[in-house]
């Protein structure tokens, strides 16, 4: 929503807004812009007559803005149908999707999109640091855009990359997520087939075939799917595979080959290989798009990455502070992981807030219990909004996790407020360390405050 509201106001539209909790990065860019942020919700913030008023995804009947549009039937929209009609439409889209990994995909596919010479469009859920910004209009043909599977709107319980008109479509992986709306794995991977049958027959689906669930879903769809599949992966059954992948001066390497013959080689700064991943998916598009390899090359190299993405937030006496916007179980394992590998010999310390619909649940308890393997301590908070992730239905169990970390042989704590996590992080950090706080959320402000408590309290 923020982007939307920095593309409208760069097409010429005065946008203003209403929020409860707008946090960084959203919050410094919005002001940055000069939007006006209207906090919390009230009627009174309709007095001058909009144009439009764009209804976001987490908005329900009964808040007073959406009740005020209701009543006096002003026209409203979702923001993916706001998407499609004033910068999608007439355009080559570029759709990236997935459970895992859209952000950064969708950063890294609009950077080399960009250093190839399609000056596109794009808009991605997070900020893309080679350009300080989530979002950009142009007036390209391309547009380049993070698609989610997540419901459109309250009008519109549909997946928002319904909307998105795509000529190329990646879907990295599929895995159950978004419990709160998706009543198990066969509904995720119905939305997903759905998405796959809008790719028209002269575009491509770019497909991670390391992803079981992406290969089912692409096999039922048999002679259904109109359109060329791009496979790609580590795999040996991958058109596109990458080979001898290692990490070496602060960068990871790979070698591309297409249907078993070498194609090029990579470096990119990103960690792990579910980034390699994410790298295939966007050499595949920016092919089909006409970019010659050296190009590819360079800007792979030249990426910064996104903010919230592994992003080293700070060092203080030696310790690192990491953020990172990981929440499914997965993403926390495969972040670990990276981070395990690209420190190796330093204690990973992860620090974890159940804030997710998916996270706040019982639904992933074991794989949690798994997810933490990398990492040697570790601090649970309390589940984000018991009260309203009750609603939902039966809550993780911290104090159980915990129990099953410690079972590994490592210290783990249940700790729910982000001031006793900063004392008891404060109290047991030491030089070398590198802590890794994973949140989709704000997290109380604790990358600030650590860092602040560390600098203040020096470390042993």
């Amino acid at each position: 929503m923020a982007s939307l509201a920095a593309m409208l106001q760069a097409r010429g539209h005065r946008v203003t807004g209403s929020d409860e909790h707008v946090y960084p990065p959203m919050s410094t860019m919005l002001a940055g812009l000069g939007i006006e942020i209207m906090s919390g919700y009230a009627a009174e913030h309709l007095g001058t007559v909009p144009d439009c008023v764009v209804v976001g995804n987490a908005i329900p009947r009964g808040n007073p803005e959406v009740e005020e549009t209701l009543n006096r039937k002003l026209l409203y929209r979702s923001l993916p149908e706001v998407l499609k009609e004033e910068f999608i439409r007439g355009r080559r889209s570029l759709v990236v999707a997935g459970t895992h990994g859209k952000t950064t995909t969708t950063s890294l596919a609009a950077w080399v999109m960009d250093q190839g010479g399609l000056d596109p469009s794009f808009l991605v859920g997070g900020v893309v640091q080679n350009f300080g910004a989530s979002s950009r209009v142009t007036d390209s043909d391309y547009f380049i855009i993070e698609g989610d599977e997540y419901d459109t709107a309250y009008f519109d319980k549909g997946p928002k990359f319904m909307h998105y008109l795509p000529e190329l479509a990646i879907v990295n992986n599929i895995e159950f997520d978004h419990a709160d709306i998706y009543k198990d794995v066969d509904a995720v991977k119905l939305a997903f087939r759905r998405f796959m049958n809008i790719v028209p027959g002269d575009g491509r689906l770019i497909a991670g075939w390391d992803s079981p669930m992406v290969r089912e879903v692409v096999a039922s769809m048999g002679q259904r799917l109109f359109t060329q599949v791009e496979t790609f992966g580590t795999c040996e059954d991958a058109r596109w595979q990458a080979r001898d992948i290692h990490c070496s001066a602060g960068m990871t390497h790979f070698r591309l080959f297409r249907d078993g013959t070498e194609w090029a080689v990579f470096e990119t700064p990103l960690i792990g290989e579910f980034n390699v991943r994410n790298c295939l998916a966007v050499i595949i598009a920016a092919d089909a798009w006409g970019i010659a390899r050296p190009a590819i090359a360079d800007a792979m190299a030249g990426f910064k990455s996104v903010r919230r993405r592994c992003e080293v937030r700070g060092e203080v006496n030696g310790v690192i502070v990491i953020d990172d916007f990981a929440h499914h179980p997965t993403a926390v394992r495969e972040t670990l992981s990276a981070l395990k590998t690209r420190y190796s010999g330093q204690r990973l310390v992860a620090v974890f807030e159940p804030r997710s619909w998916s996270s706040r649940l019982a639904v992933f308890q074991q794989e949690y219990a798994a997810a933490f393997i990398h990492a040697d301590y570790v601090i649970v908070s309390g589940v984000f909004d018991t009260q309203k992730a009750t609603e939902k239905g039966n809550l993780l169990d911290t104090a159980k996790l915990i129990g099953d970390i410690a079972a590994q042989e490592k210290p783990a704590f249940a700790i729910s407020a982000v001031d006793e996590i900063v004392r008891k992080l404060v109290s047991e950090l030491r030089p070398g360390d590198v802590v890794a706080i994973m949140s989709n959320g704000g997290f109380g402000g604790i990358h600030e405050k650590l860092l602040a408590a560390l600098g203040v309290s020096g470390v042993p």
